[in-house]
């Protein structure tokens, strides 16, 4: 059985009559999925650390977690699951892995369960404690990492309130669309625009790859996962190499995610010819610092090009029959997709979607980046904006806001509602 404690008084509609609360310390459940979760998980239990000093942490995460002292049942690694075909062969070890969490929750008695993104895995759990909690005691609920309801499938926010007490999201544009479905989302910031400077040293990241730095430079990112790059690769490698036929001493960058990411760019890049590139292993935040421009997979990628404050072309294609009962269904409510124009709530970008992404499209849009510098220098202070908007100390906020629900008060994390 399930009993909300800790070292505060306990919440007295999540207990039953009978039952003794457990003394301290505050017991913390926070289920992180790929690399992205563990690093926001990291951060989050440094940052309650310094609340709950004596507070101990468990539950799924990965190697950043566990160095912020974090006690993994499973590795972050057993959520990096993508795609239909591939979720279906993994989900009898999944729904395994779920009923297995579910045991160690309830033996665990966390005060507050934390689900870090992976939204399939972690609202179904959250429905789940948020269910028992009504029936003899349990933890609180927080997702954070919100899923893109500001995109599409709206509706999805009143089925995340169900199971989660409480949502924290990134971006300033999520709190209202929830708080239409009653549901309680704080926007407490972005961890990467706390990471990353507002004035990236552009010089250094070009000394760093070995970059001429009088010459102009594209980095090239067609995404971090194989489906993208054999959607995206050969399109995006044939725009850089006509970029580079317009652009004489043209250098061309290419981040590849791991070794097989590399293994699929390699020959298309044999085959496009281009007379000066290099492939690094990661290091893509580093590749972007470094450019003039970005040719990228639309994504968190495009966040990231703008906290690096480089202009950048966006392209993405889908398989034709998703893209075709998407937009048939009505499913897909933006007109924008990248992330720096949905922040600005205008077209900075250009954004080359579906049949508009091609060779020809995207080499023309790169090229002129390259040729309107006082474009480019137009663009640097609308991202900076941007950046400090989203540079909130992320991590202090969601541990405010945590804190705020454990002790029943509203919290002090910024709520975008109040302004928006």
């Amino acid at each position: 059985m399930f009993y909300h404690a800790g070292t505060r008084q306990a919440d007295p509609s999540a207990l039953s009559p009978a039952r003794t609360p457990r003394p301290a310390p505050l017991r913390i459940a926070l289920v992180a999925g790929e690399a992205s979760g563990d690093l926001l998980g990291a951060g989050l239990i440094e940052a309650l650390r310094q609340r709950y000093p004596d507070a101990e942490f468990a539950g799924i995460g990965g190697d950043r977690m566990r160095a912020a002292g974090f006690d993994a049942w499973h590795d972050a690694g057993e959520l990096a699951v993508m795609g239909l075909s591939e979720v279906l062969r993994h989900l009898p070890r999944l729904l395994r892995l779920r009923r297995g969490l579910r045991r160690r929750l309830q033996a665990w008695q966390p005060d507050v369960f934390v689900g870090i993104d992976a939204p399939d895995f972690n609202l179904g759990v959250e429905r789940w404690l948020k269910q028992r909690r009504r029936e003899d005691g349990g933890p609180r609920t927080v997702h954070y990492v919100s899923p893109s309801v500001w995109a599409w499938r709206e509706k999805r926010a009143a089925k995340i309130g169900r199971s989660a007490d409480r949502v924290l999201c990134l971006f300033p544009m999520e709190p209202p669309i929830y708080a239409r479905h009653r549901v309680d989302a704080r926007f407490v910031g972005h961890p990467l625009a706390d990471e990353m400077p507002l004035q990236p040293d552009r010089a250094a990241a070009r000394d760093r790859l070995g970059l001429d730095p009088q010459r102009p430079v594209l980095a090239v990112l067609p995404g971090s996962r194989l489906g993208e790059i054999e959607r995206l690769g050969r399109t995006f490698i044939e725009a850089a190499a006509r970029v580079a036929a317009a652009a004489p001493g043209l250098q061309v960058v290419v981040p590849a995610a791991n070794a097989a990411c590399r293994a699929a760019i390699e020959p298309l890049l044999a085959a496009a010819g281009l007379p000066d590139i290099r492939v690094t292993d990661g290091r893509a935040r580093t590749a972007m610092i470094a450019s003039d421009v970005v040719l990228l997979a639309s994504g968190t990628a495009t966040l990231e090009a703008m906290l690096a404050k480089r202009p950048m072309v966006v392209g993405y294609k889908v398989a034709p029959l998703t893209y075709r009962i998407v937009k048939g269904l009505g499913l897909l409510k933006v007109d924008r997709y990248a992330l720096p124009n949905v922040l600005a709530g205008e077209r900075l970008v250009p954004e080359l979607m579906q049949d508009d992404c091609r060779a020809d499209t995207l080499a023309d849009a790169v090229l002129a980046w390259l040729r309107d510098p006082a474009a480019v220098a137009a663009l640097e202070p609308r991202f900076a904006a941007i950046h400090r908007q989203l540079r909130c100390d992320a991590s202090i906020q969601a541990a405010t806001a945590i804190a705020g629900l454990l002790n029943g008060a509203d919290g002090a994390a910024t709520d975008i509602r109040a302004h928006g």
